[in-house]
């Protein structure tokens, strides 16, 4: 028996606008922007791709079954934005085919900085699908898969009863990513990880020309999934949702090949679909993954360097923490909402310098000509958000001491912060 695991991350940022020095009302988010990509993406994948996996359970009566993780971001715009396409993820989730896994609410890398916000994240991200889909999370996944030990051991204290993680070659040494494992000391843990080569099959080579095993078929790819029986349990397929219809478009035939893949898998006999808490229900976990230091499913290296690989990117996310205690006890809820909504992983992507093996499927929108236009726009926001601060605090002082409140003035052009942005992207 080899079950297909399908797991379908659904995210999209909300982007900056451009921010100078000089401007200094609270409005950083580019509306229009953002509810223009959310329609094209939609149009292109979200509706015919819910509409078309809709089709599936219902054909193969409920035989087909798949996961999804919306971020919080994502459903704030789809209400705001597109309502009907949040009605078809309702539509799929009244199936009972189709699980819904947690992560933090803002597809942050707040794990990697503060335990409390990534916390709070989590369960702000738990609530909202409770209230939006009527069902609990039960396995999660963290931002971009990054995962190590400390995560099992955290989110397993937060009630969950598996974790996502990548299937990377220099983790499993060897072993099989079609077996469930469990980190070391945690036993109420289980850990799926993704089959990369097969995933990626789907995702990033399915309409290159030039790859020897194009075209893809559902006849052969089922073939792939039937050689796992008798060498593990589950093919764990992770990929982005975009990949239908947007990172592969509907004339790459990514659609059609969906259509026909259940009734390849199922007619060996011995296959079926599961979701993420089905597997861990059906199968035994079969060794111990012990994952020290942090990996990711982003690109060749699969570690964190896709948002910390140069000083830009730590000098942005280090000055954004720092300012949680400040923002927490201010007690503004819309400098805490946009300062979290700045913690999303896309705004230091966009000031990545590294070379992308596997399609920069995040540069896909890429607002800015140079990861040094990201981060001179990003630390002006920033700069902003220190001031919204200062006034706050500034009201909370007494009469006498608020006339010793400074005026807003940065004081910092844009000439100087390109210069510190080349200052630190060469040490």
């Amino acid at each position: 028996m080899a079950s297909v695991c399908f797991y379908f991350q659904v995210h999209q940022p909300c982007r900056l606008k451009r921010y100078s020095v000089f401007d200094t009302t609270p409005d950083y988010f580019d509306e229009y922007k953002n509810s223009q990509i959310l329609r094209k993406v939609a149009d292109k994948c979200y509706l015919p791709a819910n509409q078309l996996l809709l089709e599936l359970i219902n054909t193969f009566g409920g035989q087909f079954r798949c996961a999804f993780s919306l971020t919080g971001v994502l459903i704030e715009q789809l209400q705001k934005y597109y309502p009907q396409v949040l009605d078809s993820f309702k539509a799929l989730a009244d199936t009972g085919c189709v699980e819904f896994l947690s992560e933090t609410y803002y597809h942050s890398l707040s794990f990697l900085y503060s335990r409390e916000e990534f916390a709070e994240q989590v369960n702000m991200h738990r609530t909202l699908i409770r209230h939006t889909f009527g069902l609990e999370p039960k396995v999660f996944r963290n931002t971009e898969l990054i995962y190590n030990n400390e995560l099992a051991h955290l989110v397993s204290q937060l009630g969950f009863i598996g974790t996502l993680c990548e299937g990377a070659d220099h983790i499993l040494l060897g072993r099989s990513p079609n077996f469930l494992y469990r980190p070391p000391r945690c036993p109420e843990m289980t850990l799926l990880l993704k089959n990369y080569r097969l995933s990626d099959d789907i995702a990033f080579r399915f309409s290159n020309r030039s790859w020897k095993e194009w075209p893809l078929t559902a006849e052969k790819f089922a073939h792939w999934v039937n050689q796992v029986n008798g060498n593990g349990y589950t093919v764990n397929l992770f990929m982005d949702y975009e990949t239908l219809g947007e990172h592969q478009w509907a004339d790459t035939g990514i659609f059609d090949f969906m259509r026909h893949l259940p009734e390849k898998i199922l007619q060996y006999g011995t296959n079926d679909f599961k979701t993420p808490s089905e597997v861990i229900a059906s199968y035994p976990v079969s060794d111990e993954l012990d994952v020290p230091h942090m990996v990711s499913w982003a690109d060749t290296e699969r570690d964190l360097s896709a948002w910390l690989g140069n000083a830009m990117q730590s000098n942005a996310l280090h000055e954004l923490y720092r300012l949680e205690e400040q923002v927490k006890d201010a007690g503004d809820p819309e400098i805490l909402a946009d300062w979290r909504k700045l913690q999303t992983s896309d705004h230091f992507y966009y000031m990545c310098t590294k070379y992308f093996a596997d399609g920069d499927v995040h540069k896909y929108f890429n607002p800015y000509e140079s990861p040094y236009d990201s981060y001179i726009n990003f630390m002006n926001v920033l700069d902003n958000i220190r001031y919204r601060l200062r006034q706050v605090s500034a009201r909370k002082q007494t009469p006498e001491s608020k006339k010793l409140a400074i005026p807003h003035k940065s004081g910092i052009d844009k000439s100087q912060l390109l210069d510190r942005a080349e200052l630190l992207n060469d040490r």
